[in-house]
């Protein structure tokens, strides 16, 4: 028997649109409005409205969602979909 490894398969890369798309899936999921209403460049809170501690909860399921952690120097001042791809993408 032999005691090989099989190679591992990497996983294919995620475009910028396809990880924005997914943030704004999770994100109208997470707070049950329609994904039609969000845009990559919309303030997202102004766009729902949520506080601080909201903002946390998302980028928590999304650092899970993508198996990512993102330090908090990162995302300050972020506080549109696209720029927060961004950062999201630079960490996959």
């Amino acid at each position: 028997m032999s005691c090989a490894t099989r190679p591992q398969k990497e996983m294919p890369m995620r475009t910028l649109e396809q990880t924005t798309d997914e943030i704004l899936n999770l994100t109208a999921t997470h707070f049950k409005v329609p994904r039609a209403e969000l845009a990559p460049n919309d303030d997202f809170f102004k766009k729902l409205g949520i506080d601080s501690l909201q903002a946390l909860e998302l980028l928590t399921r999304l650092e899970n969602h993508f198996g990512i952690e993102l330090p908090d120097y990162e995302l300050q001042g972020v506080t549109d979909f696209r720029t927060l791809a961004n950062r999201i993408q630079s960490r996959l």
